[in-house]
């Protein structure tokens, strides 16, 4: 399979391709580094490297950031962050990269185990999580040409306990 990922730098990015690269044709995703540069924050932006890349069977997402601190601090330029970064740039992937998924294609997008099990300074991450959760329901109903789309929920990661504490 032909599997574009986006955040394939990053630390579950790593995982993903190297546990997929062995078996498939990756096409690495990232704002600046990988086989492609893109903002997955910018449709058009993304538009244009999918253009680039041509047709897939899979896309996965694996970036896409949020905020994390005080609640006593939280704004609402903070909060948008998430918003903007980790949400509406999973939800750009899938809208701009159905024009370059094969049929019966997927999406993959990455959630967090925040939304079902919150932490303190998680406040602005949270909800962000479950936002991608109920995209992933909605559009499961209506996404056609036989596309598929699945959203995972790690908890923390092996590869980030280090920057967790």
């Amino acid at each position: 399979m032909r599997i574009i990922v986006i955040g394939a730098t990053g630390t579950l990015g790593k995982a993903i391709t190297a546990e997929l690269k062995p078996r498939h044709e990756i096409v690495e995703v990232g704002r600046k580094s990988g086989d492609i540069h893109a903002d997955q924050r910018e449709i058009e932006n993304l538009r244009a490297a999918f253009r680039k890349i041509g047709k897939v069977d899979a896309i996965v997402c694996a970036a896409g950031g949020a905020h994390f601190g005080p609640w006593a601090e939280l704004t609402p330029e903070k909060f948008n962050v998430g918003l903007q970064d980790k949400f509406m740039g999973q939800v750009n992937a899938v809208l701009a990269g159905q024009e370059v998924l094969n049929d019966g294609g997927s999406f993959t997008l990455t959630s967090g185990i925040l939304s079902e099990d919150p932490i303190r300074l998680g406040a602005a991450a949270s909800p962000v999580n479950g936002a991608l959760e109920s995209f992933v329901r909605a559009s499961a109903l209506e996404l056609s040409r036989g596309l598929r789309i699945n959203i995972v929920s790690p908890s923390v990661l092996v590869e980030s306990m280090e920057s967790y504490g």
